[in-house]
């Protein structure tokens, strides 16, 4: 028997990936030892943007989502919500939450919320991986302020950053609703066992299962939270360090012409395309390289919408370890990252309207307060958390008024 076969023979798949890693992490080691100076030029801007972006945005959404699921209302909102949510998304009521903390929070907190919903059993591992999906976005903040104000200086490219990046989403959401068997628990009738009796039944059920006393469930979101973003800024600060290492032994401009190959033919600037290769692994290098590349305006915005649909390894991995604890599998979310890049792309090239060109899809009306807007940090999040909770609000008011047309009109028609 040769060497090779005898190797074959001896290593199975799992230990043949073991060895990889290995690899990869002494290569990294080594790297760290030969330019320490790019090393810690890579941890200080990882660093920076964990704490004046990713911490800020995220640490409200985080503790308010723990708060309002130990308290019960996401298991009422479950109850309410599912002739909502069925139909669009072929997922359970509670999806409605994610949903609402997902797009108005940022990566990765719709998979922390769709993880803890698997781990109750308040939905199928089919329905988490629909949830995960499309409710993965990029922080609202980092598009509105970071991007539009800070890299490109316009606050008006906000709402086509954002919109492309959201609308996207939801149509992937609308298409997800075919994926995978129908493993809904609930039979297909199951408006004729939906009220708000259920609803409230539901909520009290939960709160009856020993809630810790205010204080405690205060003091164990917060500890919680910021345990998941500490986190979260390790994964950042890493591949912030990869990004700066494979810059420097010209692996990113392999990638960068390896794009090429397939975007150039298509009118895309070559002068993308290193923000593009960056962009594969961190979203926020990307897209600053993105906003400074020497090529048009519509061009930097449709690879700043390519970056964030497809958010970066750096996010893929976080994803990875908020469901390291349950069955949901990570393929199909890896799948719909490239079609989210590749539907925002369009939507931005759609939306985008030139300086001193009058848009057809704003609102007049609405003008003057775009621009009076303020884009501080503390307005947006301020701002988002308002919309967050008046969301949860219109969707519970949504469901019980359909919960009132539904026993009108069984009454009409007995």
């Amino acid at each position: 028997m040769s060497l090779k076969r005898r190797w074959y023979t001896l290593l199975n798949k799992q230990e043949y990936k073991s060895l990889v890693w290995v690899g990869l992490a002494v290569c990294f080691v080594l790297g760290m030892i030969i330019q320490p100076k790019i090393v810690y030029e890579g941890s200080v801007n990882g660093l920076k943007a964990w704490w004046n972006i990713v911490f800020p945005s995220l640490l409200p959404f985080f503790i308010a989502s723990e708060i309002l699921m130990k308290l019960g209302l996401v298991r009422f909102m479950g109850v309410l919500l599912e002739p909502i949510m069925r139909p669009l998304f072929n997922v359970p009521g509670t999806g409605a939450f994610v949903m609402v903390i997902g797009f108005t929070s940022g990566y990765p907190i719709g998979s922390m919320v769709t993880a803890k919903l698997r781990q109750q059993g308040l939905c199928t591992r089919i329905e988490a991986e629909r949830l995960m999906s499309f409710t993965n976005n990029s922080s609202p903040l980092f598009m509105l302020t970071a991007v539009s104000v800070g890299m490109f200086g316009r606050p008006e490219l906000g709402m086509v950053i954002a919109g492309s990046h959201y609308l996207a989403n939801l149509i992937l959401g609308l298409f997800l609703r075919f994926y995978g068997p129908n493993e809904s628990r609930l039979n297909q009738n199951y408006l004729s066992h939906w009220n708000i009796k259920h609803a409230i039944k539901a909520f009290l059920h939960e709160a009856s299962e020993g809630r810790p006393p205010l204080g405690q469930l205060l003091g164990e979101a917060v500890s919680s939270s910021v345990h998941k973003l500490l986190n979260i800024g390790g994964f950042i600060i890493l591949f912030a360090v990869i990004i700066r290492l494979l810059d420097y032994v010209g692996v990113i401009r392999l990638l960068a012409s390896a794009l090429g190959l397939i975007l150039v033919p298509l009118g895309m600037s070559p002068e993308i395309l290193q923000s593009l290769a960056s962009g594969l692994f961190e979203m926020t290098i990307g897209t600053k390289l993105a906003s400074e590349a020497n090529a048009t305006e519509i061009q930097r915005l449709m690879a700043v919408a390519m970056i964030l649909g497809w958010s970066g390894l750096s996010i893929h991995a976080q994803v990875a370890s908020m469901i390291a604890k349950t069955d949901i599998r990570m393929g199909i979310f890896i799948l719909t990252r490239v079609a989210h890049a590749s539907l925002a792309t369009f939507f931005t090239w759609l939306l985008y309207q030139p300086p001193g060109v009058s848009s057809s899809f704003a609102i007049p009306v609405l003008q003057p307060i775009y621009q009076h807007l303020s884009y501080s940090p503390f307005f947006i999040v301020t701002s988002l958390l308002l919309i967050m909770l008046s969301s949860i609000v219109f969707l519970i008011i949504a469901g019980i008024f359909l919960n009132i047309m539904l026993v009108l009109f069984k009454k009409l028609f007995r």
